[in-house]
């Protein structure tokens, strides 16, 4: 008789502040958002309570396109946590979203010789538990 070794869980945030968790909660509704200044309709991430550009406090959610480029890259062949170890080599990018904000993600079903700067991406949710998904970006 075998014994089928269990994968460890992948781990999910745990957010201090409540406007990381509205971020995150927003994703479990299947559209990425990002935060638009009122005062000068600047798109910002990560979140936070004041504009960077112009130091409003007044902002509204506001859904992503859900497209962008690939700005920069790094490939993990040595996994961060056991969970991820069946996923090396993978890849962790930042991308660059049309609303003009950058992003770290999970670059999946790229083939790795065909990463180029600038590389057209779009975004897909994973179902991570059946309470939690991901944003994670494919190729375009």
């Amino acid at each position: 008789m075998s014994e089928q070794k269990k994968m460890p869980s992948r781990p999910i945030p745990h957010c201090d502040e409540p406007i990381n968790q509205a971020w995150w909660d927003q994703c479990q509704g299947g559209v990425l958002h990002f935060q638009k200044c009122d005062g000068c309709n600047k798109f910002r991430h990560l979140p936070r309570n004041m504009c960077a550009f112009c130091g409003s406090p007044d902002w509204k959610w506001t859904p992503s396109k859900g497209k962008g480029k690939l700005y920069s890259w790094t490939i993990a062949h040595m996994p961060m946590h056991p969970a991820f170890a069946a996923y090396v080599p993978y890849v962790a990018a930042v991308i660059e979203m049309e609303e003009g904000v950058r992003m770290v993600s999970w670059l999946r079903s790229a083939v790795l010789e065909d990463l180029a700067l600038e590389m057209p991406v779009k975004l897909e949710f994973e179902r991570v538990t059946p309470e939690f998904q991901l944003p994670c970006f494919v190729p375009a």
